[in-house]
């Protein structure tokens, strides 16, 4: 039953999938399960990629599978199948509670607390499906490319331009008798493009997405960003180390806090392998920083009524005033922590970043001089002790312009310091992840250079 169906179709796979997943619960609690969940899922989509004026891939898939988890007596076993058939489920069933037998009782494993275990009540608006033939996403594909090439001279060749779309249905169920579950699309057009001038190569992109095709941005827009980011990497020059204001785009700035919300997630927490250990209540950022978590946004993409231990999610303040005043946790790390859960299994829900400043171009008008992040390399953070040092490129600032794009540098400090020196959030929020936030201004990091 083709997910970019109609309504009715949709909702006959919506109780199709349910009801699998139903069926297999009490499949494994009639075969010995002290407690089960499970997760059926589905999902199809279409994905065209074009270079340099010519169709270079089409791929389609359609996928489904059935996620099964038994607790025996705190002994917990997984397994999983890409078959349907009452034989395969059951066969599949039978090797997790295999699993499970051989594993150590945790007298923290097990499903979530009764109470907190269901589906919040609202309309989430995460279904959109994409009705795109091949010709079409490729006549998109190469309007991007199309525009990215011609925009400049110096654009001399292309990594490509992509139109992907994904429509899916995942449901849930677990042996406390809650069944739920939820349809979701995503879509998404990027390019790539390398601009070249005497003898010096840069490679650069632009990616629009969203829940709904018509809310992406035009295809010739993505090919232009992409091209004009391309050329304003030539002629990167190097730059002597130095302590200066740092700026981080909003794409960016979301994997710069995202470092904050591992520090504060229930693994590390438990595990004692974190810079914010025993934080709640601190002063971790300045006092103007809100960051809330708002699971219920329509057609964002950390929406969700339930988290992946079937715990209903709500609306909460992670971040009031620049203190901390919750963590992520899920069920299970909560019980090692001796906590409540906040129905994040699976990952954090649109975290907002309130700003507090205009967008890009007027932050960096503010600076008397500064570096602007364009890319990040390599990983080089670490969550127990804080320390942050990444390689990067990017763009010198002095009074309030860009003069020249940099490169060959390396960004430095401490997470326990970078975030109390946040003196800036934009406007521009960048809505393309579960975490939303605009440009952040650091107001000084070491910046390495030759």
């Amino acid at each position: 039953m083709p997910l970019s169906g109609t309504r009715l179709e949709i909702n006959a796979l919506e109780k199709s999938l349910q009801a699998t997943a139903a069926r297999t619960v009490e499949l494994a609690q009639s075969l010995g399960a002290t407690q089960s969940e499970v997760g059926v899922s589905a999902d199809e989509g279409l994905s065209v990629t074009v270079r340099m004026g010519e169709i270079e891939s089409v791929e389609r898939h359609a996928n489904r599978g059935i996620g099964i988890t038994v607790y025996c007596d705190g002994s917990k076993g997984t397994a999983s199948t890409s078959e349907f058939a009452d034989a395969a489920i059951e066969s599949t069933v039978r090797k997790a509670l295999s699993i499970a037998s051989y594993t150590e009782s945790d007298s923290h494993a097990g499903l979530a607390d009764p109470e907190r275990i269901g589906q919040a009540d609202v309309a989430l608006d995460l279904y959109h499906p994409w009705d795109i033939d091949v010709e079409t996403a490729r006549t998109m594909a190469l309007e991007a490319e199309d525009a990215a090439r011609s925009a400049d001279r110096r654009i001399q060749n292309s990594e490509g331009a992509n139109v992907s779309t994904d429509a899916g249905y995942r449901a849930y169920a677990n042996s406390q008798g809650f069944v739920g579950g939820h349809a979701t699309s995503s879509h998404a057009l990027s390019c790539s493009v390398i601009a070249a001038e005497n003898d010096e190569l840069e490679r650069d992109y632009w990616v629009t997405s969203a829940r709904t095709s018509t809310e992406l941005e035009a295809a010739a827009a993505v090919g232009l960003r992409s091209a004009q980011r391309a050329t304003a990497r030539l002629g990167a020059q190097q730059i002597q180390t130095c302590r200066v204001p740092v700026v981080y785009p909003a794409e960016l700035a979301r994997g710069l806090l995202g470092h904050c919300i591992s520090a504060i997630s229930g693994t590390s927490l438990y595990r004692r392998a974190s810079f914010l250990l025993d934080s709640i209540g601190t002063q971790v950022f300045p006092d103007f920083v809100t960051i809330e978590e708002l699971p219920h946004l329509p057609r964002a993409f950390g929406s969700a009524a339930f988290d992946g231990d079937g715990v209903r999610t709500q609306s909460r303040t992670l971040v009031d005033a620049g203190q901390l005043t919750g963590y992520v946790l899920s069920a299970y790390s909560a019980r090692r922590l001796g906590l409540e859960t906040t129905g994040n299994a699976g990952g954090v829900h649109n975290l907002t970043v309130q700003p507090n400043a205009g967008d890009l171009a007027e932050i960096i008008a503010g600076l008397d001089r500064g570096f602007v992040v364009g890319e990040l390399l390599g990983q080089g953070v670490n969550i127990v002790t804080g320390d942050y040092s990444r390689g990067a490129a990017g763009f010198w600032v002095e009074k309030g312009e860009i003069v020249y794009p940099v490169n060959e540098v390396t960004i430095a400090g401490n997470l326990a310091e970078i975030y109390p020196s946040i003196e800036l959030i934009g406007s521009d929020m960048d809505a393309r992840g579960v975490i939303r936030t605009g440009s952040v201004l650091v107001g000084e990091m070491t910046v390495a250079g030759g």
